[in-house]
């Protein structure tokens, strides 16, 4: 059994289910996983394996049963498309603010000055803090989501497809970034993705699900070197 002190996030024997047309269905069985300091944990399925769901439970969004440990403060989230994750109305500098604002705890100068901070350190300038996010290109709107998500100091954050709706030469750009970022505030992620190239490229471990179940869990090496799994081998595949 693993430190806890070098734990953000255990969660033991997870189920999530829905009625959908009078018919039970199991969105997550029997999952146990846990996310160490300063690590990326990959999850991979296809579209309906469970990753988002089991996402949302670990955030608090959802109903489920089990045991989900934070280790930490309650982790934040990056979605798939910032733009409707962020509220046309604001300037990214009053987004990025936001969190702060719904704490209570800081003075509006406080706020200002470490929303200004987190948006430099994402690669935004001053030239951008009054900027609403239809004038920003999508991978410019992925990195005041991901300020927003860092502005109140969590240890761990969930990507859910975060980069997948960027073209590629742009998902490198957030990937360095991220890696950049983990390395600073000593983050750990949960990446979500379909892409087996990203997932490649940023995580440490792999946990392989299909129909609400964990088939495989390796290193990420382990899992692109030696699969086990016909389903992993098959997402592998359909990745060449």
């Amino acid at each position: 059994m693993e430190e806890q002190k070098d734990m953000v996030l255990e969660v033991e024997n997870l189920n999530v289910k829905f009625v959908m047309e009078e018919e039970t269905v199991e969105a997550v069985n029997n999952i146990s996983l846990h996310i160490k300091k300063g690590e990326t944990l990959g999850l991979v399925g296809e579209s309906g394996s469970g990753k988002s769901t089991l996402a949302k439970s670990i955030l608090g969004m959802t109903e489920y049963q089990g045991e989900i440990v934070h280790h930490s403060r309650r982790p934040q989230m990056v979605f798939q498309d910032p733009y409707s994750s962020l509220n046309p109305a604001f300037s990214i500098r009053r987004i990025v603010e936001e969190p702060l604002r719904i704490y209570g705890k800081y003075s509006a100068a406080e706020r200002k000055r470490r929303a200004e901070e987190m948006l430099e350190a994402v690669g935004l300038g001053p030239e951008f803090h009054n900027r609403k996010p239809a004038q920003l290109s999508g991978g410019q709107r992925q990195r005041v989501s991901i300020a927003a998500a860092m502005i109140v100091q969590p240890r761990l954050v969930i990507l859910d497809e975060a980069v997948s709706a960027l073209d590629v030469t742009i998902q490198d750009q957030i990937l360095d970034l991220l890696m950049k970022l983990r390395r600073t505030y000593d983050l750990s992620y949960l990446f979500i993705s379909h892409d087996l190239n990203v997932i490649y490229q940023c995580c440490d471990r792999v946990i392989v699900m299909q129909k609400g179940k964990i088939v495989e869990e390796n290193t990420v090496d382990g899992i692109f070197d030696h699969p086990v799994h016909p389903y992993t081998k098959q997402l592998l595949k359909a990745a060449e």
